[in-house]
């Protein structure tokens, strides 16, 4: 059985189909063990109560420092042994010595086709607000391992959306969570739950 961590700091839509996943099938052999925010307010901690899952908040403005808080984050998520760390929404730059400890276990939602519109800077609605200003015709999201970069690690899952005349970020925003973000998630964790994600020269191999 594949132990979650989601880390998230708003809503918890993510975080939402995920659970619905396990709930539903579409997500066999995984279970969340706990979720995690910086953000005290955040819907998502809430999300996680109501479905009886551990909700925890870890925020930077209780910390002298960011390292003591990066220390303190890293202390709280190792408590739960988890196998994978899911970055559902997460706006928190996650520190070195946490990339390196989770390598190849920590996993990101990004809302753009890689890579297009992704890297510093590129969060959130900024995100579909630079699609749509760029013009393109398609857009979308992806799933991909965290490495030292942002969103730079190897890719797992893509899923194309449409870009509509008219279409504002907003609009934007809320197709490709519907049409992308809430589908590949929940796939990639279903196939890295059964054992059918693998690491090859930097790249992943879906076995089918």
């Amino acid at each position: 059985m594949l132990k979650l961590a989601v880390l998230v700091s708003g809503g918890g839509t993510n975080l939402q189909a995920i659970m619905d996943s396990i709930e539903d099938g579409r997500i066999t052999n995984a279970r969340i063990e706990v979720v995690i925010s910086n953000n005290k307010n955040a819907y998502a901690l809430e999300r996680g109560k109501s479905a009886g899952i551990e909700s925890v908040c870890i925020s930077p403005k209780d910390y002298s420092s960011r390292e003591e808080f990066n220390l303190a984050f890293l202390e709280k998520l190792d408590s739960y042994q988890v196998d994978l760390v899911v970055l559902a929404g997460f706006l928190v730059v996650i520190p070195a010595m946490m990339i390196e400890k989770y390598k190849n276990r920590m996993i990101n939602i990004h809302p753009s086709l890689i890579p297009s519109f992704c890297g510093k800077g590129y969060y959130g609605l900024k995100v579909h607000e630079a699609a749509l200003e760029k013009g393109v015709k398609v857009t979308g999201a992806t799933v991909h391992f965290v490495d030292e970069g942002t969103d730079t690690g190897p890719i797992i899952l893509q899923q194309p959306v449409a870009v509509k005349q008219g279409d504002t970020p907003e609009a934007l925003q809320r197709r490709v969570m519907e049409q992308a973000e809430w589908k590949i998630l929940p796939e990639a964790i279903n196939l890295i739950a059964n054992g059918k994600v693998f690491l090859e020269d930097g790249h992943v191999i879906l076995q089918a």
